[in-house]
């Protein structure tokens, strides 16, 4: 009775070698798809930059130009998108970091659960920060005729289609990040960790 107990105590706290090594490799892979994909947009956001001269007026035959520039810097929608996806590539180049190098030193299962909870955590961080930055880059886009927001993207369109990959390959590194929550959830119900 005493070893069906310890039986019962021991199937709660399985160790990380009772998961399949190749479910494994697919959410490292996975992860490592999804940090490609969000560090890609951090940095085709942070160097997205156009400057355009525009004709204003005309004297005589004289034009009269302004030199305008757009920068991501211009929007705070699109400073917090590249602090954001920065954080949630960071996050995912050290759980890479640790899924390879730290195994030996799970301390009865706890790594797979703290990773989930915190997946999620990236999954919501980096969904408002995409959220916020598709909004701007449709107003940009469109304009606003209510509120008199003229459209810029008439204007600056290598800027607006950089924007347009940027935001592309983040919703991107989120699906994939969410793939990777799934699988580590299912992980979890599968070890009767919850």
């Amino acid at each position: 009775m005493a070893s069906e107990n310890a039986e019962k105590l021991d199937l709660g706290f399985n160790t990380a070698s009772d998961i399949k090594p190749k479910k494994e490799w697919m959410n490292l892979f996975l992860r490592a798809l999804s940090f490609f994909a969000t560090a890609s947009a951090t940095l085709i956001m942070a160097l997205n930059k156009q400057t355009k001269t525009l004709v204003v007026a005309t004297i005589g035959t004289t034009p009269l130009t302004i030199t305008l520039t757009a920068k991501f810097l211009h929007t705070p929608a699109f400073i917090f998108f590249v602090i954001v996806n920065g954080i949630v590539s960071l996050y995912n180049l050290v759980v890479i970091a640790v899924d390879t190098l730290g195994p030996q030193y799970d301390y009865k299962g706890l790594r797979l659960g703290l990773t989930t909870i915190l997946d999620v955590m990236a999954v919501a961080l980096a969904a408002s920060g995409d959220g916020a930055a598709t909004f701007m880059a449709e107003i940009g886009r469109n304009g606003n005729s209510h509120a008199k927001w003229e459209k810029i993207c008439d204007k600056f369109h290598e800027y607006c289609n950089r924007s347009a990959v940027a935001l592309a390959t983040s919703f991107l590194g989120i699906i994939l990040l969410i793939i990777v929550t799934v699988m580590s959830i299912t992980k979890l119900f599968k070890l009767n960790r919850i």
